[in-house]
């Protein structure tokens, strides 16, 4: 442990924890074992963090929410195991609107990242250099979100997408789907990354086939899911796409030109 490092007598840290020079770590927080805090990273009240985790060069993590609702309350953030968060990323705590922003399990959140309060990410999730995420984004398992790009509040991203860099997105995107162009719009599924996390052909044509509905042969929302239930096999996958769609408040992002 550094004696150039602040930590706040009150901080709890676990065994093998590294402090590195220059980095700050506040009071009300608590840390796990075998994380690797780099120089001039801070760690600020309400960061709930488990194993395995490095912070950069830079980095903030729980950071005052930048939202005129918040008053001061007692809230956190809490992280998971074995994430990575790159130089200059910021992560700030939740709000009264939830309490908390939570970051699941194995993440690789980039340089100059933002993670606004009261977000939500699952596990195995990657935030190219820059991505901007407003409040109370949800983003699900394995998704991939290209540089730069900006995410709306409250904004809901499926598991297995990859969005374009630079994308603005400001409707909800269904699982398994690439997202792209300008404005952005569904421009066919994941394929790769489906095949890198073992789905198999039948289950990707499965999703196509759900899709097709959706995007492709012009019937609205509404009537592609009574088709959908109606004439596909009952599958775990064309049930995760039926809920995601059906429980989209904010609609999701229109069909491209394919």
């Amino acid at each position: 442990m550094n004696t150039t490092a602040f930590i706040h007598p009150e901080a709890q840290l676990g065994a093998n924890v590294i402090v590195e020079p220059f980095a700050y770590i506040d009071k009300n927080v608590v840390i796990d074992d075998n994380c690797h805090i780099y120089p001039h990273a801070c760690i600020l009240s309400g960061t709930r963090m488990g194993r395995n985790n490095n912070v950069f060069h830079h980095a903030v993590i729980g950071g005052i929410p930048q939202d005129l609702k918040f008053h001061g309350e007692e809230t956190t953030v809490e992280i998971g195991d074995n994430n990575n968060f790159r130089e200059f990323s910021t992560i700030h705590r939740g709000t009264a609107s939830k309490g908390k922003t939570v970051i699941g399990n194995h993440c690789l959140i980039m340089a100059y990242c933002h993670v606004a309060h009261d977000c939500l990410l699952h596990d195995h999730i990657i935030m190219s250099n820059a991505v901007q995420l407003a409040g109370e984004v949800v983003v699900e398992d394995w998704a991939i979100i290209g540089g730069g790009a900006l995410v709306h509040q409250f904004s809901h991203i499926g598991s297995h997408c990859m969005i374009q860099g630079g994308s603005r997105i400001s409707k909800d995107i269904p699982p398994f789907t690439i997202i792209g162009r300008e404005p952005a719009a569904y421009c066919g599924l994941n394929t790769v990354g489906l095949r890198r996390r073992n789905f198999s052909n039948e289950q990707i044509h499965n999703i196509q086939d759900v899709y097709r509905y959706i995007y492709t042969i012009g019937l609205n929302t509404t009537d592609a899911l009574e088709h959908i239930k109606r004439e596909l096999p009952d599958t775990p996958e064309r049930n995760l796409i039926v809920d995601f769609v059906s429980a989209s408040s904010r609609g999701i992002v229109r069909g491209g030109v394919l």
